[in-house]
């Protein structure tokens, strides 16, 4: 009797306690339109396998609901197929709420070009912490983590640390495997560009920006459209500074792909003096993106 007791106990707390998830809602999409003359079934079976790999897998010590799980995108787009090798690039979006509202935030929109790995049908993607398994899992394994590291940033000061910490690993085992993507100094928007960029000593800003500038800025907005709008704002004098130290830094252009378009709806309905300063602080960065910046300035009337 007592047993049994213990047993309805057991099952109701099960009941009532919330469901708990791995991290990630990842939706991963492989595109093959570019290869010809293959049975495209391989690439639908790396997408189920890539799907399954990072939805699947535990990448934290942290507890989530269901409704809480991560927001994220890693879009494949073959553009050679030979002898088990595939070539491409990598498009990875980051999505992140934005508190008390329906809206949310992109994190990161960030293509990478440098995507190269074997993948034979039926292989098995295997997940050993701390061990090289293959450079797909690698890649994988490198912006699981990125996405937790950005995203616990956004909601906590230097919060994705364990995150950079792992994404470090990552990159210093793959260094020594030959493939390419990941070498310090082989391009300036490479795998290790990234990391450096978010990393450095002298890029801790942009760290600090991603929780100023969503935790102060956008969440607070939702209540107190001028006094978040005040500290994004805040955020954005901050980014010549980060030029100036590192004017190649990927993490700046990273910033541009991922919020240029959202800080011309943030600005929209803002005084003319915020909006002609926000125009001062940007344009001298990006050039090449007078056109969207001008809205910014001169907002389109409604």
């Amino acid at each position: 009797m007592k047993f049994k007791l213990l047993l309805l106990i057991a099952i109701i707390a099960a009941a009532l306690s919330p469901l708990r998830a791995q991290e990630l809602n990842c939706t991963v999409e492989v595109n093959s339109q570019k290869i010809e003359g293959t049975d495209k079934s391989i690439f639908e079976e790396l997408q189920g396998a890539l799907t399954e790999y990072v939805n699947t897998y535990k990448w934290t010590n942290a507890q989530f609901s269901v409704n809480e799980k991560i927001e994220c995108r890693i879009f494949l787009t073959v553009s050679k197929y030979e002898d088990d090798r595939i070539t491409g690039d990598l498009q990875v979006q980051l999505i992140r709420p934005v508190y008390n509202s329906t809206y949310t935030t992109p994190l990161i929109n960030f293509k990478d070009s440098k995507v190269e790995f074997n993948y034979a049908r039926g292989d098995q993607l295997n997940h050993t912490e701390g061990t090289w398994e293959s450079n797909l899992t690698a890649i994988i394994d490198y912006y699981a983590n990125l996405f937790l590291a950005l995203d616990f940033d956004s909601f906590s000061p230097l919060g994705g640390q364990p995150y950079f910490d792992r994404l470090a690993s990552i990159v210093q085992m793959a260094q020594s495997s030959g493939e390419v993507g990941w070498r310090a100094f082989e391009d300036n928007k490479n795998r290790s560009a990234v990391l450096s960029s978010y990393t450095d000593a002298q890029m801790k800003p942009m760290r600090e920006m991603l929780y100023n500038y969503h935790r102060r800025g956008l969440d607070e907005m939702v209540t107190s459209p001028d006094k978040g709008r005040a500290a994004i704002t805040a955020e954005l004098r901050k980014l010549p500074a980060i030029h100036q130290a590192d004017p190649m830094s990927v993490s700046l252009s990273i910033f541009r792909d991922t919020k240029l378009d959202e800080l011309v709806n943030i600005y929209s309905e803002a005084p003319a003096s915020e909006r002609e300063e926000v125009y001062k602080i940007l344009s001298p960065l990006y050039p090449t993106d007078l056109e969207r910046l001008e809205l910014i300035k001169n907002p389109v009337t409604r």
